[in-house]
């Protein structure tokens, strides 16, 4: 996870509305597939959210995490990989059910509308 601080460049993703709340979308952010989620937080009175993480499921060797259902497990978010259902954490990458398998997170922002991710 990279903080906001260490960030020097912020790529454009599309915006917000065209992500359906509650799912993801794949982007192409420096050569690298990442899948960037737009989530109402509910814990947070319904305020809209993004997070992105890499798109490649290490434990289905393939590009799906994009496609995954949003869900939470306690206080996580997470996405459930479509293909084998293990859990990644939204703010962290981390895949709860093994985390040799994690995948990388980026910081994700909303300004004026726009989806933007860090790098």
């Amino acid at each position: 996870m990279h903080s906001d601080q260490q960030i020097t460049h912020w790529t454009p993703i599309c915006s917000l509305d065209e992500i359906v709340p509650n799912t993801g979308v794949c982007a192409l952010v420096n050569g690298q597939q990442v899948a960037v989620f737009h989530v109402i937080d509910s814990t947070a009175g319904g305020q809209a959210r993004v997070f992105a993480i890499g798109n490649y499921d290490p434990n289905s060797e393939a590009a799906v995490l994009s496609r995954g259902l949003v869900g939470s497990l306690g206080e996580r978010i997470v996405v459930a990989s479509p293909i084998y259902k293990q859990h990644f954490d939204l703010q962290t990458g981390e895949c709860l059910e093994a985390p040799a398998n994690s995948v990388n997170a980026w910081p994700a922002r909303i300004e004026a509308g726009q989806v933007w991710v860090g790098a």
